[in-house]
């Protein structure tokens, strides 16, 4: 499933830049919407020993998806993303040479994930064809539109209902007993759970603190298709001490993909 498409001529400055200590590489917009801390996290949501086929929804330039191959040897992702700039980079990281050993387990599809029935299935996102998706979906609220740039803008706008329609679509295309993760802020705990009603149980959560003393930043949202079981709330991830100065050693762990976020 190798990508071979490369970066046009006349694509906006952009960096590559290590991860994992050097076990993948990410082709990125220097100016738009970059990874870090959020891509890793939702990446380590996806337990260490799972295999088969994985969907990064709103993938970017592929930061979650390649953490995860990174991590489980046996997994195959689909990087989908919405915007072909952003399609054009994930597409690029993959044809990187420093992910030759990657990049025949992963591919990358320019497709919206909002799509339903017909449509989505056209765009190439099947009904029951994947056994794990995550999502990273825009975090801001639409009325916040005060960055510049369109790519940075696209990937943190939130639309009404987003995630109503991110998360029927992981229903759709997951199959039975398959696993969805979802990073958010914990203003969007609401909705992300309002979608994932009569979709997905078992549901955990995980709230994501910057120091010991300080209210939660992202949450972690982890469940099943088509279980029974009620949310649970797993113990907390603090990214750094309580003088704020250097990573706790779980978040180095987790960053540099030598541990899973839930344990497992």
């Amino acid at each position: 499933m190798a990508a071979s498409t490369a970066l046009a001529p006349d694509t906006p400055a952009h960096t590559v830049d290590a991860f994992h200590r050097g076990r993948f590489w990410l082709v990125q917009p220097r100016q738009g919407h970059r990874a870090g801390m959020d891509a890793m996290m939702l990446a380590a949501a996806v337990p260490s020993a799972f295999s088969g086929k994985l969907a990064d929804f709103g993938a970017g330039a592929g930061a979650a998806a390649l953490a995860v191959l990174s991590r489980c040897p046996e997994v195959q992702a689909v990087l989908v993303e919405r915007s072909a700039e952003m399609a054009a980079f994930a597409a690029a990281t993959l044809a990187h040479p420093g992910n030759a050993h990657l990049g025949g387990r992963a591919s990358a599809l320019k497709a919206d994930v909002t799509l339903a029935g017909r449509a989505r299935t056209e765009a190439g996102l099947a009904d029951n064809s994947f056994d794990f998706v995550i999502m990273n979906p825009p975090f801001n609220a639409t009325e916040d539109r005060s960055t510049p740039n369109a790519l940075r803008r696209e990937a943190h706008v939130a639309e009404d209902g987003l995630f109503e329609r991110w998360i029927r679509s992981a229903a759709a295309v997951v199959k039975p007993r398959g696993g969805l993760a979802v990073i958010a802020r914990p203003e969007q705990l609401v909705a992300i759970l309002d979608a994932v009603e009569g979709r997905f149980g078992d549901a955990e959560m995980l709230c994501v603190h910057p120091r010991p003393d300080a209210a939660a930043i992202r949450i972690v949202v982890r469940a099943v298709l088509g279980a029974r079981g009620k949310l649970s709330i797993r113990p907390p991830l603090t990214l750094h001490g309580p003088s704020g100065n250097g990573p706790t050693e779980r978040t180095e762990m987790i960053n540099n993909g030598l541990a899973s976020l839930f344990g497992d």
